[in-house]
């Protein structure tokens, strides 16, 4: 029964909370679904409001080989600069940050109050393509340095321990098709001692 009613009650709340605005064109915002992840869109301008960590969960779900990559706007302080936004968030009317993040062309309104993120028509694309860059451009020596910080990142990460787990093993998935493209030769001995033992 209790199934029922938080089905019920989850229901009269999106029927009766008052509709997110587009920050851009105050229209009000439609859910739509990236994968698993419910996110709010501008039917007009086709700007996506993410809340707290919907980003992240989006982003994971578009691209698995990106799992263990993080897209964080605070984490490189020397590659982004925050002006200031005309635009307010939609969740709690709060001012936006905006920040423009390295190289990458993406510009992002951050609130600072709740965690939500606003992204402008195309940009969740230009992350995942900046991201898949970053990936194809990675050495294997990058991928050793990395292992560490996400094998740290399995006790002490702000995601849950299968979440950590679960990046680390794409990670060194990734290592090892890095190894194998760096260094062809080792590819080609390992097989034909993998035929041998058959």
């Amino acid at each position: 029964m209790k199934g029922v009613w938080g089905c019920v009650g989850w229901c009269l709340w999106r029927i009766l909370a008052p509709m997110k605005k587009c920050p851009d064109c105050d229209c009000d915002l439609d859910p739509r679904n990236i994968g698993p992840v419910e996110v709010d869109e501008c039917g007009k301008c086709g700007g996506i409001w993410f809340e707290k960590d919907e980003l992240r969960q989006a982003k994971d779900a578009t691209d698995a080989d990106l799992q263990w990559m993080d897209f964080e706007i605070w984490k490189h302080e020397d590659q982004f600069k925050s002006v200031e936004s005309p635009h307010q968030c939609p969740a709690c009317a709060k001012p936006f940050v905006g920040i423009q993040y390295g190289k990458t062309g993406v510009e992002v309104d951050y609130c600072t109050s709740c965690g939500g993120t606003w992204l402008d028509k195309g940009k969740f694309e230009s992350i995942i393509d900046h991201l898949e860059e970053e990936l194809s451009g990675r050495s294997f020596s990058d991928y050793v340095k990395d292992s560490v910080g996400e094998a740290k990142e399995i006790i002490a990460g702000s995601e849950s321990v299968m979440s950590e787990w679960k990046d680390f093993a794409t990670m060194l998935r990734m290592m090892q098709y890095r190894l194998f493209v760096e260094k062809p030769k080792l590819l080609a001995t390992l097989a034909g001692i993998q035929s041998t033992v058959q």
